[in-house]
């Protein structure tokens, strides 16, 4: 039996090809996944941020909500630093400055709201009992935009 070298070389050479090709996108593909943690595009939240005056009034909610499901699935938990916000996206930490005082406190945006006209910012009770009375109910804020790198539609 006679091998053909010239066609045993062709053979080879066409089958190391289609495995570099192979190779190479599998190589790609590893590589644009790993890329999209890494290569966070935070100019959406922060154009909306440079597009929308993040200054009015702040409320707390409590009692009557904690423990039931929040807009993102979670928990509301009275005691967290959280906040309800219209349309942030849900785990945009953000940073809520009493205008009166100077007082902040950072928030995770877990929850819509508020439903009252007027208003820009729910908080957690624990978190506006740090940068206001709670007793008066509402503080003139100012919000800055601290981390959106964890932002999600549905937390389900």
């Amino acid at each position: 039996m006679k091998i053909d070298k010239h066609y045993m070389k062709k053979n080879y050479s066409n089958s190391m090809k289609k495995l570099n090709i192979i190779f190479a996108a599998f190589l790609i593909t590893l590589l644009a996944g790993c890329s999209s943690h890494a290569a966070v595009d935070t100019s959406k939240t922060k154009g909306y941020a440079n597009s929308h005056a993040l200054v009015g009034v702040a409320s707390w909610y409590g009692d009557k909500f904690h423990g039931k499901l929040t807009a993102s699935g979670e928990t509301y938990n009275k005691n967290a630093y959280t906040a309800a916000h219209k349309t942030l996206p849900f785990g945009t930490i953000v940073r809520v400055t009493n205008t009166a005082n100077n007082k902040s406190v950072d928030v995770k945006i877990n929850d819509r709201g508020p439903y009252v006209k007027g208003r820009v910012i729910d908080l957690s009770h624990k978190a506006f009992s740090q940068i206001g009375d709670v007793k008066k109910g509402v503080a003139t804020v100012k919000i800055e935009i601290i981390d959106d790198s964890n932002t999600f539609r549905y937390k389900h």
